[in-house]
């Protein structure tokens, strides 16, 4: 049984913490307003039993002999309740009341303005004012409240302060479990979906298009992330096809010259000639095989085959301008996506698209390097005549031109030769609807 410890799940951690957060601060605002009710409640404790005292006191007056005679107010009848008149230490009224507050009050007498507390069952609040004549006191009045009211109204209210406490701890609680867990939601969802993926092997993406700003940050380095996997993927395959074409040759070698001597039986010479040709391809083979997995393991610490597609772009229109001083400019727009195939692969693929668009444009070309999810877009763009209605996808026919007589050199090679390239990196070439001229779209594995 698990003790003591954090909650495994997110959303309970950030609940919990929410929880000891607002209860420490609800502790303190408690403590606080408690603490200064209980200080209010003693201030109107000492008020009302000064206020009666000096009521009384009012109507007492000291003659020059030393005797205090009193003058009975209309209706003194709240007055002389919890009242005490003492001339010097002598009562001269007392009200009905247990031995201990009596005692209390009698030890006030004759000691000049002052308060004190009785600590029986019922507790009390005793004052005790002067009554003075001339410079001299010569009589005492002691008033007397009782605090049972107004402690049952202190601990009502931390009775009910806490227990409200309590409630709001717990709301609080179950609300930022419940807030958590919604803003969590797309989180779990993308967990699915990529526990979906990774499952059927699908090349699909997050985006980042339809998430909030932090969720947007986490889809697009997961797709990064997924990107890198699938080059490293594809890497494995292609090391893998290497390796099995490779081997073919040498293996097929010693599998013939195998059967060839067991056939029947063979001259020593014929012997010897068949061994050294077995030792020769098992040699052949031992040397793909530490030539491709030395190359692979130089790798184990790169993603295969990944390159900005922009960089190669603006490297082609360069060597191109150099090469063709007289052709239009190549413009190159993008924001340095990333492919997952080799710069040299993918200068491969756009070099025909480029020289194909040289050799048609009349002002410019554009190159428009576009990321989407799990893949690069490359836009290559002509402002010539286009290719003509009819023609279509059999403008990638191998040896087959629009136009044989535009006056322009070509084998009519290039375009099958880089959709083939495309295609065999999980990529492709299409002809794209344009306004003008050709526009060619090639589709590659996101790096």
């Amino acid at each position: 049984m698990r003790t003591g410890r954090a909650p495994a799940t997110l959303r309970g951690r950030l609940a919990l913490l929410a929880l000891a957060t607002t209860a420490i601060w609800v502790a303190v605002l408690t403590a606080v307003f408690n603490v200064e009710l209980g200080a209010r409640l003693r201030q109107q404790a000492d008020d009302l039993v000064r206020t009666r005292a000096a009521a009384v006191a009012a109507t007492m007056e000291a003659q020059p002999d030393g005797r205090i005679v009193e003058h009975e107010p209309a209706d003194d009848t709240a007055l002389d309740v919890g009242i005490w008149i003492y001339q010097g230490t002598t009562a001269v009224q007392r009200p009905s009341a247990s031995d201990a507050l009596q005692d209390r009050a009698d030890r006030l007498a004759g000691t000049g303005e002052s308060s004190a507390d009785t600590s029986e069952p019922h507790a009390f609040r005793l004052y005790a004012l002067p009554i003075t004549a001339g410079d001299r006191q010569v009589g005492t009045v002691v008033a007397s409240v009782g605090l049972d009211a107004y402690r049952y109204t202190a601990r009502s209210v931390l009775a009910g302060s806490i227990g409200l406490g309590l409630l709001l701890l717990t709301g609080v609680y179950l609300v930022t479990r419940g807030v958590v867990g919604r803003a969590l939601r797309p989180v779990d969802e993308m967990s699915t979906r990529a526990a979906q993926w990774s499952e059927h092997g699908t090349a699909r993406r997050f985006a980042t298009d339809n998430h909030l700003a932090e969720l947007a940050g986490l889809a697009g380095n997961l797709d990064q992330l997924l990107d890198r996997q699938a080059a490293m993927l594809r890497h494995e395959q292609q090391l893998t096809a290497e390796l099995s074409h490779e081997l073919r040759t040498p293996l097929a070698r010693i599998t013939a010259e195998t059967d060839w001597l067991v056939a029947r039986p063979r001259t020593p010479d014929d012997q010897r000639t068949s061994h050294e040709a077995i030792a020769a391809a098992a040699g052949r083979m031992r040397r793909i095989c530490e030539t491709l997995l030395s190359e692979a393991r130089s790798r184990d610490h790169q993603v295969p085959g990944r390159c900005a597609v922009t960089d190669v772009a603006r490297a082609l229109s360069v060597r191109s301008s150099q090469e063709h001083p007289g052709a239009p400019a190549v413009t190159v727009l993008g924001d340095g996506a990333t492919a997952g195939v080799s710069a040299a692969l993918v200068e491969r693929i756009l070099a025909p698209l480029l020289d194909n668009a040289r050799r048609y444009a009349v002002r410019r070309i554009a190159v428009e390097c576009e990321r989407q999810p799990g893949r690069v877009l490359v836009a290559v763009a002509d402002d010539g005549r286009g290719v003509p209605e009819g023609v279509g996808e059999a403008v990638f026919e191998a040896g087959r031109r629009a136009d044989p007589d535009d006056g322009h050199d070509g084998a009519g090679l290039g375009l099958p030769l880089a959709r083939r390239l495309a295609r065999g990196v999980g990529g492709d070439i299409t002809l794209a609807p344009s306004s003008e001229g050709a526009r060619f779209v090639v589709s590659l594995p996101a790096g």
